[in-house]
């Protein structure tokens, strides 16, 4: 009989403990603010639905994440936004893919045609309607 009641107030513990945690969880998404940022720019955010200053495209919801541009490759789970040393294994932390692709697209070259500017390459070439040299673009690439 003792074991009984052992087993059903474990049971009762377990089953408090679960809804507890699942109401607490749900609370906390409802206090998260919805954030919106654009898939080019992750600098460009906003707490309201637009568009983004740089590029024009649709901000779209992201989630609350840390910046943690650095990891480790062989331990995922530790990060950091500085470069550094992994502290379960001391391999140097590389960048992440996502800090790889903003600084390809920063630095990457986008020329244009002058004449017809939808014409456009990332190599210096001629125009495709009019044989024209193509330009680079000045600034960004968002132009």
């Amino acid at each position: 009989m003792k074991n009984i009641k052992l087993l059903f107030l474990t049971a009762l513990s377990l089953i408090t403990v679960s809804l507890f945690a699942q109401s607490t969880e749900k609370q906390n998404k409802k206090t998260e603010k919805v954030k919106f940022s654009c898939p080019m720019h992750a600098d460009v955010t906003s707490d309201k639905a637009g568009a983004c200053s740089k590029c024009g495209m649709d901000l779209t919801k992201s989630k609350t994440e840390k910046n943690n541009s650095y990891s480790c490759p062989m331990h995922a789970d530790v990060t950091s936004d500085k470069a550094g040393a992994c502290s379960k294994c001391g391999m140097d932390l590389t960048k992440s893919k996502k800090e790889k692709m903003k600084m390809e697209m920063e630095t990457m070259k986008i020329y244009s045609c002058p004449m017809h500017p939808e014409v456009t390459s990332d190599k210096a070439s001629t125009c495709s309607k009019c044989g024209m040299n193509l330009k680079e673009k000045k600034g960004k690439t968002s132009e």
